[in-house]
C-alpha cells in the first residue's frame, strides 16, 4: 500500500501557495520568519484552506500541539530504507500481538500473536527484537523504527523490564521474552534503532489502527 499523498498549504512564506511535496513546502518556509503552513489529505481541502484564514486551521489536528517550522525542519522526513514495528493489546494485560512492516509500502514482514495476558510494552519489546533478528538474518542494512521509548530502552539494556507476573495463561509469552533476552545477549547487530516521530509523521506504519 503506497503512502497517501499530502498537500501542503503555505499562507505565509517566500511564495504562498499549495505544494504537493514536503520538500517544495520546506523551500518556501525555511528561513522565513513567521511562516504559516499546514498539510492536508486532499487537494480540495487544501484549496479551501488556502482561500481561508490560517488562524482557522492553526492547531486543529485533534487537539495536538502543532510543531513549529524549526522543529519540522530539524526532524525532516522518515528514512524509508527501514522497517517499522508496533504492538497492540486489548486490555492491560490482555490479548496482545505485534508486527513489523516495510516503512514505505506497509507490507507486513512478520506478525505474531495474539497472546493472552500480555501488555503493549512487552509487545513493543518483542517486536523490536524480532525486527533486529529479521534484519540480521536477511543481511539487511535497513534501520528499524519504533514509537516506544520504553521498548527501545529495554532493548538497549537487553532486558524486558515488565512488572507483569508470569502465570499459567501467559507462560508462552514469558518463554518468548526469555528467548528475546537471550538473543540480545548472544548476538551483535549494527542496526540503528530510531524513535518514530509521531507528531511530525503521524502514526507509525506498523500501527494496528485501534486508537
Amino acid at each position: 500500500m503506497a503512502k497517501k499523498k499530502k498537500f501542503y498549504v503555505v499562507w505565509k512564506g517566500k511564495k504562498p501557495g499549495i505544494y504537493e511535496s514536503w520538500d517544495d513546502c520546506k523551500a518556501q518556509i525555511e528561513g522565513y520568519k513567521g511562516a504559516q503552513y499546514k498539510s492536508f489529505q486532499d487537494f480540495s481541502e487544501a484549496k479551501k484552506a488556502f482561500n481561508s484564514n490560517y488562524l482557522e486551521y492553526k492547531g486543529s489536528s485533534k487537539g495536538k500541539k502543532e510543531l513549529s517550522v524549526e522543529e519540522r525542519l530539524r526532524i525532516g522526513e522518515p528514512n524509508y530504507h527501514s522497517i517499522s514495528v508496533d504492538a497492540a493489546s486489548s486490555g492491560n494485560p490482555g490479548k496482545m500481538e505485534y508486527q513489523g512492516v516495510d516503512t514505505k509500502t506497509k507490507k507486513v514482514l512478520f506478525k505474531q500473536g495474539p497472546y493472552t495476558e500480555g501488555t503493549n510494552n512487552i509487545g513493543e519489546f518483542l517486536a523490536l527484537v524480532h525486527g533486529l533478528a529479521f534484519l540480521k538474518q536477511n543481511k539487511s542494512n535497513r534501520i528499524i523504527y519504533s514509537d516506544s521509548r520504553i521498548a527501545i530502552g529495554w532493548v538497549r539494556k537487553k532486558k524486558c523490564g515488565t512488572k507483569l507476573k508470569k502465570n499459567q495463561k501467559n507462560a508462552k509469552l514469558f518463554e518468548l521474552i526469555k528467548r528475546a533476552e537471550e538473543w540480545l545477549k548472544k548476538n551483535r547487530y549494527n542496526t540503528p534503532i530510531v524513535k518514530w516521530e509521531t507528531k511530525a509523521w503521524g502514526e507509525i506504519p506498523a500501527d494496528f489502527g485501534r486508537k
